[in-house]
């Protein structure tokens, strides 16, 4: 039957009397929000009406009547490691409590120490602790935490989970899982994209079914092609195809891959750009329709589709580009209603032709660079977004100062085919000085669990330009000292000094182009002789501290041998 929407007056079909109308079931409203529609109105609102009050119910302009008792006094950290450190500090900072929750392996970290409060939630597996939705929503229903921040990674894009969040009256620091939905399918995403005029790579606009189809695409769009999972994420599910020869396998073990990853075999085909730049834009936006962009990250040095180095701006845009690309991205958030922070991802080509790659829903692993740029503490933004408030500044108030490069310390063994290498650490002395910054969850004495992401931390440097950022990452990561694990700092030292590097003339094929260099410098000894070293320095320091115990001194006054000098130069503790 047609009624009358009483909030907005406009006529729309009904087969519903009661409150609890077919619109309002589908669209799963919390009990708050089903509470207030009963107390305010008399008759069942319009889908659209009922989609406003969902999404904005907890700011006082859509809903005056309803008043928070208190904003954000406490945060559960639904994450481990680094970020959830790096969380626990902005709300530290802003008086806001925090718990933590950790799996058996974690119960040492910094991050379960560093917190207010700390839960255990199962077994050293992510399936059992960190991904399970449930247990996490209990903890915070105990601690009464008022939110959920998901960091990175785990839950942060799992639309399930924000929705239960919602539906438990807690609040998501993050978009809302409408949202997630459908920038979450990259085939969808990239139909909203092509209506809102941002560009994409050209391919397919719909599922692939069979080989012959993909065949089929693959001629007409024209080699090389990319098969792409339509869930996917962090180079899973994605196969390079130059031939038609490789097309069938690549169908296969993309969607096998997909379906164990993702739960979902849905693949999709794109254009190969030759010789391309991954760079993405870091949008921010409110409740209120506010949304702005804070420019621009460059992320093109990747190692099997994953990031290892990150800078800030990117070199390779021009101011007018980098403005273009801005304002596409702002575009593209617009286009999907987006609240909080989020990344846009673009393909940009040598000729500086660029395309809508896909967007995360989430803060990234590469925000402190944009943080250091810009002087915005992201996860500050985040928490005063899913307050309510408007954003602090305006787009033209936005400005890049300097440059910043990020470098990710992973615990891996670059010789041996990059495997994670879990261990005890030793010893460990971070960087320090000006522009300096560390991000990172180890301490010395603890013990790196195998069953998690092998990156253990950050290392961040800014400086007035890039050729100083450059210099001040080649001291940093120098003076980074971890013993009793092996670790990629001596990788990254030699992409610090590689020319195109330098130059700023790199694209995703970097590592690709250079591995045989790289690779015949790491067969050179330098970690191995500087250890050696390092023990023998000590080892002669034990042995003087012995002889001037036996002559009754209180402390080694002999001249300091060159041996020792050395270990001091190095950065051996004690001595």
């Amino acid at each position: 039957m047609k009624k009358v929407c009483p909030r907005c007056s406009a006529i729309f079909d009904c087969h519903h009397d009661a409150m609890a109308s077919c619109q309002c079931a589908t669209i799963h409203m919390d009990a708050l929000q089903r509470a207030y529609l009963q107390d305010n109105f008399s008759n069942c609102l319009c889908h659209d009406c009922l989609e406003t009050i969902q999404k904005y119910f907890y700011v006082h302009e859509v809903n005056p009547g309803f008043k928070r008792k208190k904003k954000i006094r406490k945060v559960l950290i639904a994450n481990r490691g680094e970020i959830a450190l790096r969380v626990m500090r902005s709300c530290r900072e802003m008086g806001i409590r925090t718990v933590a929750v950790f799996s058996e392996a974690d119960r040492t970290a910094q991050h379960v120490m560093y917190a207010d409060e700390a839960y255990p939630i199962g077994p050293a597996a992510s399936k059992e602790s960190y991904l399970n939705i449930e247990k996490i929503i209990e903890v915070a229903r105990i601690s009464r935490a008022d939110a959920i921040h998901p960091g990175y990674g785990f839950l942060s894009e799992n639309a399930v989970f924000a929705r239960c969040c919602r539906n438990e009256g807690i609040l998501f620091i993050g978009p809302d899982p409408e949202t997630m939905e459908a920038m979450g399918d990259k085939i969808a995403a990239r139909k909203r994209m092509i209506a809102a005029g941002v560009p994409v790579v050209p391919g397919t606009e719909h599922p692939l079914s069979n080989v012959q189809e993909a065949i089929d695409k693959c001629r007409e769009i024209g080699f090389p092609v990319m098969l792409k999972a339509s869930m996917g994420g962090g180079g899973k599910g994605m196969r390079l195809i130059r031939c038609e020869e490789e097309v069938e396998e690549s169908f296969t073990t993309a969607r096998s891959e997909s379906m164990s990853s993702f739960g979902d075999d849905t693949v999709y085909l794109e254009k190969f750009v030759e010789e391309p730049h991954h760079i993405e834009f870091q949008i921010l936006g409110d409740m209120h329709g506010n949304v702005v962009h804070l420019f621009d990250r460059e992320c093109s040095v990747q190692r099997r589709n994953q990031k290892i180095i990150e800078e800030s701006p990117s070199p390779f845009l021009t101011p007018q580009l980098r403005q273009k690309m801005g304002e596409k991205a702002v575009a593209a958030a617009k286009a999907v209603g987006y609240i909080g922070a989020g990344t846009i991802e673009f393909l940009v080509d040598k000729e500086r032709n660029f395309y809508f790659l896909e967007m995360n829903t989430r803060l990234q692993v590469e925000h402190p660079i944009t943080e250091e740029v810009v002087g915005v503490d992201l996860v500050k933004e985040q928490i005063c977004v899913a307050n309510g408030d408007k954003l602090h500044f305006w787009q033209e108030e936005l400005r890049q100062r300097g440059h910043a490069i990020e470098c990710r310390i992973c615990a891996e063994d670059t010789e041996n085919n990059f495997m994670p290498a879990p261990g005890v650490i030793s010893l460990l002395r971070e960087p320090n000085g000006i522009g300096v910054r560390v991000d990172s969850y180890v301490y010395e004495g603890y013990e790196i669990p195998l069953f998690y992401d092998p990156m253990i931390g950050k290392l961040i440097v800014w400086a007035t330009t890039r050729e100083y950022a450059i210099e001040r990452m080649r001291r940093v990561l120098y003076e980074y000292k971890i013993a009793g694990i092996k670790t990629n700092i001596g990788y990254l030292r030699r992409i610090m000094d590689t020319t195109d590097f330098v130059k700023g003339e790199y694209d995703t094929l970097f590592i690709e182009k250079h591995q045989e260099a790289l690779n015949v410098a790491m067969t050179v000894p330098e970690e191995e002789t500087e250890n050696i070293a390092l023990i023998a320095a000590y080892m002669d320091y034990l042995m003087n501290l012995e002889e001037n115990k036996s002559l009754n001194q209180l402390s080694d006054n002999r001249p300091i041998s060159r041996w020792r000098a050395f270990g001091l130069q190095k950065g051996v503790l004690r001595i």
